[in-house]
């Protein structure tokens, strides 16, 4: 593939060039534009209605229970800085209103998951998140609208924890990183220029090009083809999830967040539900469609095993989206490339990015400015532990 050719008197310029303008896009974008205002920022994305974009598909909820520290200490300031939105991405002094509930995150476990859920809550206390361990005689009391006879144990998020609407963070992070400075360009990237080991910019499909000093990759599930462009190599990949809308004909009071031994998910969205589970075909890159198998009568009668008045349930309808997947060990790579000066990374959340957007994308922004992340130390998701050969493993990942 030819480089492109930045000598060209029209080529554009960037000091920092990010590609995608996802919620991580959008939200470095912000960032950058508010730590060092004299910064060229430049967005590129693809996709300029964000149609296929993991950020309008997203369950969009939030949690502090990881079994990662620094993944709780990115849900804990994401969650502080969703509820002070308005402050922070307001345009005008109206408010930015993202719906955001408190309803908690329920983990269930069985007897062979109780030791490793009471692992992780000591770890996630530790780092000051409210988690309550709750017997099943607690559960009972608490949600008797749930089956608990075959539970030992469930971790419930006390604050910090619930669901949002994430395309309104998207939109107001994207709105406000654009009224502070940061340019939008709508194109596809169809190579890399590399030099001395530094990459210097970017061609795009309507041959213009972009000349910048620093590129991060923000393109989610589509990170890796870019990297493969700048001669890295990243193991991040679409991985299809379905998210199903339900009905229930009874009422399920104070219904947090709740993910069954089984392996399935399931929270409030209005007078609705929404639900998946594992995937039944773990293909990469499968198309954008829902696969309505993931919903048969196996995964029903878990359901209503755990729900009894789920064996009533009606389906509404259903969407899909990608999981950024980063399979070295389903953390995110967020910081420089280990390989080529210059190329950085905000990429392979593995389901979990609507929620740290906020927080990662303050770290990167100051990574790149200061030299350092400060806020958050998000240096154990660097980039250089996949060629050390050292997983930073998340055991909580959700289907």
């Amino acid at each position: 593939m030819a480089l492109p050719d930045l000598t060209h008197p029209h080529t554009q310029r960037a000091s920092i060039l990010i590609v995608g303008g996802g919620v991580m896009g959008a939200a470095l974008a912000y960032w950058l534009t508010r730590l060092r205002p004299d910064q060229s920022v430049v967005i590129v994305e693809r996709d300029p209605r964000y149609e296929h974009a993991s950020s309008s598909r997203s369950a969009s909820s939030i949690r502090q229970q990881f079994s990662c520290p620094v993944n709780v200490a990115l849900s804990r300031f994401g969650f502080d800085f969703l509820k002070n939105a308005t402050a922070h991405l307001s345009l005008t002094g109206e408010p930015v209103e993202l719906s955001v509930h408190e309803g908690g995150y329920l983990y269930l476990a069985d007897s062979s998951q109780r030791s490793g859920l009471e692992r992780i809550h000591a770890v996630q206390t530790a780092l000051g998140a409210a988690i309550a361990l709750l017997d099943p005689a607690e559960l009972a009391q608490r949600f008797p609208w749930l089956q608990v006879d075959d539970l030992a144990l469930g971790a419930l998020g006390l604050s910090g924890e619930g669901w949002f609407d994430g395309p309104a963070l998207h939109q107001a992070f994207l709105a406000r990183a654009i009224a502070q400075g940061a340019r939008r360009i709508v194109g596809s990237v169809t190579s890399v220029a590399v030099q001395d080991g530094r990459v210097r910019g970017v061609a795009l499909a309507d041959q213009r090009t972009i000349h910048c000093d620093q590129m991060v990759i923000a393109a989610g599930a589509w990170s890796a083809p870019l990297a493969d462009m700048a001669g890295d190599s990243i193991a991040v990949h679409a991985s299809r999830r379905t998210v199903f809308v339900i009905s229930c004909p009874e009422p399920l009071p104070d219904c947090p967040l709740l993910i069954d031994p089984s392996g399935f998910w399931l929270r409030p969205e209005g007078r609705f539900l929404l639900t998946g589970a594992p995937p039944l075909e773990t293909t990469d890159d499968l198309p954008m469609e829902p696969d309505w198998r993931e919903l048969g009568e196996d995964q029903w009668a878990r359901l209503a095993h755990r729900i009894p008045a789920l064996a009533a349930m009606r389906i509404e309808r259903a969407w899909a989206g990608y999981y950024e997947m980063h399979g070295f060990d389903h953390n995110a790579l967020i910081g420089p490339s280990a390989s080529v000066d210059g190329l950085w990374y905000l990429c392979g959340f593995s389901g979990h990015g609507m929620q740290h957007a906020p927080g990662a994308g303050l770290a990167l922004a100051e990574w790149l400015t200061t030299g350092a992340p400060r806020t958050i130390d998000v240096r154990p998701l660097e980039p250089a532990r996949v060629p050390r050969g050292e997983p930073l493993t998340e055991l909580n990942v959700i289907g």
